[in-house]
């Protein structure tokens, strides 16, 4: 019967330690990343601050356009962002503001969007729940104003998005995984594009669509994996220090399953040295 709840324990542990599988986020944090996605904006300083102090103040200096950033953890509460031209002083008024409401377990990516005529920023909701059955996830970011309408297809003509709109974000959609080269078509007939890249099973993309010096060009942005889960960046809390850390470290939790079986063993071990006493003792008992 030891044995046996011995065994059962163990292996409790080291399922406990191997079954997670889709990004864990840290509790009560949500992710939040920045972009430049205005094809005729300069680049900009963007400020990054929390409406409760929860952060000390990020300033990302000379972003320029087609820069996202990694994913920032970020205590949930609300949060503002704000653009000013590069190298100009934070007591200029910035260029461009929002507000962000970061709920935890979301993320959210916020972009500069549009022509400088007209530039806004959008704050996306991003999806990265883990793509099932062994696909790939993707969605379409359209940054280009070269082809104001566009579509994504793979190379066989499955479409990926259909009529992309400049400064929009389809929603995402599952796919074959692969070594695929996408096919980025103007909706004016104009020349396609394409992109060579490969879409693992199980991990989740944006595809930004920009504009380069001989048309379009497209790029490729890891949201979230099934092995490393969220790529994030490291921000000061507004109490000194780092925030927590976005994943469980699973070479941590194997070295936890680790002591927790020895010491299993060694309980085994020492209980199994004394039986002979044990006997010994119920039998004065019963006789």
């Amino acid at each position: 019967m030891l044995s046996r709840a011995v065994g059962l324990a163990v292996v409790a542990l080291l399922i406990a330690g191997t079954a997670p599988t889709a990004p864990a986020y840290a509790a009560g944090h949500g992710y939040v990343r920045l972009a430049h996605l205005s094809p005729d904006t300069p680049a900009v300083d963007v400020y990054l601050s929390s409406q409760t102090g929860a952060i000390k103040e990020q300033i990302f200096p000379g972003v320029g356009y087609g820069v996202m950033s990694d994913y920032l953890a970020l205590p949930a509460g609300g949060y503002t962002v704000a653009m000013r031209p590069s190298g100009a002083p934070k007591s200029q008024p910035p260029v461009l503001t929002t507000q962000v409401s970061v709920a935890a377990g979301q993320a959210y990516t916020v972009a500069g969007v549009g022509r400088y005529a007209d530039l806004g920023l959008r704050v996306l909701a991003d999806d990265l729940t883990l793509p099932s059955n062994g696909q790939a996830k993707v969605r379409v970011i359209s940054a280009s104003v070269q082809a104001p309408l566009l579509a994504v297809a793979l190379p066989d003509g499955t479409p990926v998005a259909e009529n992309v709109a400049f400064a929009t974000a389809t929603a995402y959609q599952q796919v074959k995984p692969g070594d695929w080269r996408l096919v980025i078509k103007p909706a004016d007939g104009g020349a396609p594009s394409g992109l060579d890249c490969v879409l693992k099973p199980g991990n989740v993309y944006s595809m930004l669509i920009l504009d380069g010096p001989n048309g379009l060009r497209a790029e490729l942005r890891t949201d979230a994996s099934r092995d490393g889960g969220v790529p994030t960046g490291g921000v000061e809390t507004g109490g000194g220090g780092t925030a927590p850390k976005p994943l469980w470290p699973m070479a941590g939790a194997g070295v936890l399953v680790l002591v927790a079986a020895g010491a299993v063993w060694r309980l085994t071990a020492l209980l199994a040295a004394r039986p002979r006493a044990s006997r010994a003792s119920r039998r004065a008992q019963v006789w």
